[in-house]
């Protein structure tokens, strides 16, 4: 903690300074506006009772970012788990999935990008031509229901123009690393717009297969293709047709036995999607007395997930041990949400009170095949009814109501036999006063509750037979409540040149999911189940920094720390990775007070633009973590780390060119970990003793990006 004090120091005592040069000056340009528009009513980021990051397209581009994973450090308190070519689950506030194998998932982060509901399927969040990515903190209980419990995340691409738009985009990079991307936008009518992007994306990976002789084992391959239509068919109505369509064919190839970035599978894996998907937003103001809002989407996603399981080839082990794994499993949803929102003329007592009021439907059935030997299907149903008051107590004092009610039908069926059916009734709201300080300074309390639906764990309840230690009572598990009470404050000042928020949040959660393991002692093997923890708790504080210092000069800053530990929980078994590597816990274990998986206790980012010329534009970039435990069910953990990130552009008449280079120390730090005990290595040339295994994350790359516009 010692080492975050320091950094942190430094980062907010440049800022300090910068603050105290800036206000000397006057005639300074303003920072911009920024607008959620993920919320019920679009908003502006600082006067809205939540916290939330908003990243736009030159933050994005900043990071020379293909996909949101590489743009989740600039936020405070959230975090990814790999274990696939990508990190396709997302925690916020140390909650969210962390894998998906073969039971069914109900996610706690939800993720939508234009309007298409993604949530968990995170190769899909390309950020090809990508306007804006909000990052909702804590429980959406009014705006999103069961699939946000931690959060929302939400990613809209660019709107079609009018005025003719043409750019052409080419990269490359260290390990074979290219892509190409093209955005056309113009008026077809007075009427109708259009917008087309496309980008091709390749790389070799980070990973070298000494067996094979390749370099391409964990590598990226993937098309994205997405198309907008904008239909103004009067001043009253609007109609936004979208279509996405992506093609990842991506290598999965990652954990080696010797924890270097060399492997010897003979059978390496590959993490793929097809997706195709619809969605249609429209918007009517007609009426004097409402503007009707809606959104009807539909996605078909087919992904493949294999690796193999043993890393390694035949004849490495002396009884030539060799085992793969394979998850084909194909989703498709569809969902329509409809919702009127007040005007003046329909406002409540005398114009005080602003409403909204809404109805949600989606529908998604998942269906898997493992190996072409185990089959599932798993179906969902969700209808809501959703509400929002907005009440003026007086000039200053706002007071927010929202409740949402929500019926959820759940059915899933295996080819082992087992056959469940689970109805809920679910209720989230939130309750937030704001006191308007003044034009420019919002503070505000809020309360907000938040749910996760209960399920099955149909692999328990197939390994039950061969299991004498899985008891009956593991089969299923309940649903998760939250309450979430957060204080925050946010303003802009200096003319506009300093816009800051800062929130510090308590989250009470009761009957938390928590994935634990049984041993079998019939194949020395673990079964993975969730179950629920008494109780779980957590602290935490949230606070960015943008600040305009000059017209060169621009110094922005997060961080966020977070205690997120159970309460009253007894794990059925706990393997001890301890500096010797020596032990596993068979027996149920106190978990009180321990901090939650993938729930490190601090992250910071911070950085600087600099105006070196008129034309050349220096970024330098600095993000942090602290350690952070890999599952509920060892104790191996990360460590912190540092990463150094810059960009240099220099901007001509209608071109641009940037060089770029990320994690610039070349630090090697960990994003994925399992844990092999004594009894259960997996290494022969140690004699397989107990040893823990990670996945890396992104070591140095360095790029070129040359962008043309027309």
């Amino acid at each position: 903690m010692n080492h975050f004090k320091k950094i942190s120091a430094v980062a907010l005592t440049g800022c300090l300074s910068a603050v105290q040069v800036g206000a000397a000056e006057t005639g300074d340009p303003a920072l911009e506006e920024v607008i959620v528009t993920s919320q019920l009513r679009a908003v502006n980021q600082l006067e809205m009772p939540g916290s939330v990051s908003v990243l736009n397209n030159t933050a994005i581009a900043a990071r020379s970012a293909a996909n949101l994973e590489q743009l989740l450090g600039m936020a405070p308190n959230v975090n990814l788990a790999s274990g696939a070519s990508r990190g396709r689950f997302v925690q916020i506030r140390g909650i969210g999935e962390r894998s998906q194998f073969i039971d069914p998932v109900n996610p706690s982060v939800g993720l939508l990008i234009d309007g298409i509901d993604f949530s968990g399927l995170g190769l899909a969040a390309s950020t090809l031509d990508m306007e804006q990515v909000e990052i909702l903190r804590g429980p959406q209980g009014t705006l999103y229901g069961a699939n946000a419990l931690a959060g929302l995340i939400s990613m809209t691409s660019a709107a079609p123009s009018s005025d003719p738009v043409a750019r052409v985009s080419a990269e490359l990079a260290e390990y074979n690393s290219r892509m190409l991307s093209a955005v056309s936008s113009n008026a077809l009518t007075d009427k109708l717009s259009y917008r087309l992007a496309a980008r091709k994306q390749q790389s070799d990976g980070y990973m070298d297969n000494a067996y094979l002789d390749r370099s391409d084992t964990n590598g990226i391959d993937e098309t994205v293709m997405r198309g907008k239509l904008r239909y103004q068919a009067s001043d009253d109505l609007q109609l936004d047709f979208t279509t996405f369509y992506l093609d990842a064919d991506n290598g999965y190839d990652a954990f080696s036995l010797y924890n270097t970035r060399e492997t010897l599978s003979d059978q390496p894996g590959w993490d793929r999607q097809e997706t195709l998907a619809f969605s249609l937003k429209g918007r009517w103001s007609g009426s004097d007395y409402f503007t009707l809002e809606s959104t009807l989407s539909a996605a078909s996603s087919d992904t493949e997930y294999g690796y193999d399981e043993d890393w390694t080839y035949v004849g490495f082990h002396s009884d030539e041990y060799s085992s793969t794994d394979n998850y084909l499993r194909d989703r498709d949803n569809l969902s329509a949400d409809v919702r009127l929102l007040s005007t003046d003329a329909s406002a409540l007592l005398n114009g005080r009170i602003h409403w909204v009021a809404g109805i949600y439907f989606r529908d998604e059935s998942e269906c898997l095949e493992r190996n072409q030997t185990f089959s599932s299907a798993f179906d969902t149903q969700n209808t809501a009814i959703y509400g929002q008051l907005r009440t003026a107590l007086s000039e200053k004092f706002d007071l927010v109501t929202g409740l949402r009610f929500e019926q959820r039908d759940a059915d899933y069926s295996d080819s082992l036999a087992v056959d469940s059916s689970k109805n809920e009734d679910l209720w989230g709201g939130n309750l937030s006063l704001e006191y308007h300080h003044s034009d420019n300074t919002l503070i505000y309390a809020t309360v907000s509750r938040g749910y996760k639906a209960g399920g099955i764990n149909a692999s328990l309840i197939a390994a039950a037979a061969d299991n004498p230690n899985i008891d009956s009572a593991q089969f299923e598990f309940d649903t998760e409540h939250m309450l979430n009470y957060e204080l925050g404050i946010k303003g802009a000042w200096l003319e506009n040149r300093l816009q800051a928020q800062l929130a510090a949040f308590f989250q009470d959660r009761s009957d938390v999911q928590a994935k634990q393991s049984v041993f079998n002692p019939s194949d020395f093997s673990f079964d993975e189940f969730l179950t629920n923890a008494a109780a779980g708790e957590t602290t935490g504080v949230e606070i960015e920094v943008n600040y305009l210092a000059s017209d060169t000069l621009r110094l922005f800053a997060a961080a966020g720390w977070l205690n997120a530990e159970f309460a009253d929980f007894i794990t059925s078994s706990h393997v001890d990775a301890r500096d010797d590597y020596s032990g596993i816990a068979l027996d149920p274990v106190d978990m009180d007070g321990r901090d939650l998986a993938h729930a490190p206790n601090y992250q910071f980012f911070t950085g600087a633009e600099i105006a070196l010329l008129p034309q050349l534009i220096l970024r330098l970039e600095i993000e942090g973590k602290d350690d952070f435990y890999f599952s509920n069910s060892h104790d191996a953990k990360s460590t912190a780390y540092e990463l150094f990130n810059t960009r240099l552009t220099y901007l001509g008449e209608n071109w641009e060119l940037a060089l770029w280079g990320r994690n610039l120390t070349d630090e090697d730090y960990t994003t994925r970990g399992f844990y092999f005990s004594n009894q259960f290595g997996n290494n022969p040339a140690n004699g397989y003793a107990p040893e823990a295994y990670y996945q890396y994350g992104e070591p140095r790359v360095m790029g070129i990006t040359g962008t043309y516009t027309f």
